[in-house]
This record gives structure tokens, sequence and C-alpha cells, in this order.
């Protein structure tokens, strides 16, 4: 465990794999105004490379500023110093090539299925037909066949959360963000997600950047796992989880999985004790 002045800690040297830095955050901060004008720094000091192709899982306490960050990162938010790089280039506007998965779906009550997904492609206004073939796989890749025509409304909870990570997908973004996607559905629901998440990370290999409070959740996704600081938000440490892949059931995994598991949720249990 090896720790620098910026009060970063790695735990585990980060791979030589040569893999670009999709995004950069170099000395982040952000402070805003509450209701009653009252300064707020919510995010303080970040530096952070994110990588080319990782499965980066973020946790934290309540209030730590993790979604803030995801925002920080795609351009919706403007850092109040320090500044944010997508492939060498400063961030000044939101990112285009991006999907966002947040905790509701968000989906469209009078479209069908295939036509919320295929909403970005006319957003951007670019050719449906081409696009309808590829929504028809995505949806088939996460169990969702014959469910083109349904609405809304004849879905499960889970089943809607497929459609809006489909939907995040149809434009193939590189980079995928992902805000507690899964926090809204029940435990068995859930845990079914977490996994064909990572299937569709095995078969699509996006760069996933995902917020989750569940630490169980984390260790068997990330690759590595950011853990953030109570406000203002930095990063406490950066775990390397060295677990071999496809992992699709944490049990599996054995002692190394829980061993993670319970180290994380030290750290974690500390900040309140602090």
């Amino acid at each position: 465990m090896n720790g620098n002045d910026s009060g970063r800690v790695e735990i585990g040297a980060p791979p030589a794999d040569g893999r670009e830095a999709v995004l950069q955050l170099q000395n982040a901060a952000l402070t805003y105004e509450d209701v009653k004008g009252e300064p707020v720094q919510a995010l303080m000091g970040i530096d952070l490379d994110v990588r080319d192709n990782e499965f980066l899982v973020v946790l934290g306490p309540s209030g730590c500023g993790k979604s803030t960050l995801l925002k920080v990162m795609v351009g919706l938010l403007r850092p109040s110093a320090g500044r944010v790089l997508h492939r060498g280039v400063e961030v000044r506007d939101t990112l285009r090539d991006v999907g966002m998965v947040y905790q509701n779906p968000l989906l469209l009550p009078w479209r069908s299925v295939l036509d919320n997904v295929l909403l970005p492609v006319e957003i951007l206004r670019w050719d449906r037909r081409r696009y309808e073939p590829m929504a028809r796989k995505i949806l088939d890749g996460v169990g969702l066949t014959g469910f083109v025509d349904k609405m809304p409304r004849q879905l499960s909870g889970g089943m809607q959360q497929r459609v809006g990570l489909c939907r995040a997908l149809i434009t193939d973004p590189s980079l995928l963000l992902m805000d507690e996607p899964f926090a809204a559905l029940d435990a068995l629901t859930r845990d079914e997600m977490a996994r064909e998440l990572a299937h569709l990370w095995e078969r699509r290999k996006k760069t996933v950047v995902f917020v989750t409070h569940s630490i169980p959740e984390a260790v068997l996704l990330a690759d590595r796992i950011l853990v953030m600081s109570p406000r203002p938000g930095r990063i406490d440490r950066i775990i390397d989880i060295d677990l071999p892949r496809p992992r699709a059931d944490g049990r599996k995994l054995g002692a190394a999985f829980e061993d993670y598991v319970d180290s994380i949720r030290d750290i974690i249990f500390s900040f309140k004790a602090s």
C-alpha cells in the first residue's frame, strides 16, 4: 500500500499494459452554492486516469460526490478548479461519445421498447432504419427478445432497466457511465442485472464508470474500485481487483472475493468512526 501527497492510496500496482487514458481528471474540484447561497465543496483534488476498456467502480459514503464526479467527467458540470481531459483534449462541453444509465431508466411511457432504445438515434437525426437491426440485436443480448413492441408499463423493473441500458448502447459509445443503475431493484433482480452487465462488458468491452453502494457488486464487476472519502469528496484509495474473469457469481470466487469485500467494508466503516 503506497501513499502520496494528494492523499490518494493505491492497493496494488497499476497494470503496465499501455492502455490509453480515456478520461483524465487533474486536480479537479467542484464548489457550488446551497439554497442559502453558502459555498459547498463537493469535490476536492481529484487526480484520476480512466483507462481504455476498463471497468471502474466508484464507492463511498452517501453525499461524498459520486454522482457529481460522473457529471464532471462528461462535462455536465464544469470543475471549479483543475481540468478534465477526454483523450487528451480538455472537456469544455458535454461529451457526445458517452452513454448514461441512471437509477431510474427514464423510459418514455408512450413509446415501445424498440422506440425507446432508438430515441438517441432520432435525436441525433441519424438513419433509424440503419440502427433498428442493431437495436434488436442489443435487446436480444439482454434477454428481451419478443418484447420489442411492448410498452414500458408492461415490463418489470429489471426489464425496464435493461431497456435503459440498451438505449445507452445504441450509438455505440466508447464510454458508459452508470449512476447506481440497480439501486431500485429487488435483491434477486439486482444480482441478475449485475451478472448480465458483466457478461455484456466482456462481449463489448466499453470503458465503464459505475457508481454503486454495494460492495459485493463492486468487487464482482470492477477492474479497479475508487473509494471516495466523505465530503468534500476526495479519492481515498484505488483498489485493483485481481480476480479471474468472467465473474458470474462472487460466491464461486471463494475466499479472495470475500477478502476484498471485507477489506473495503472496513475502509467504508472507518469513515463513520472518524
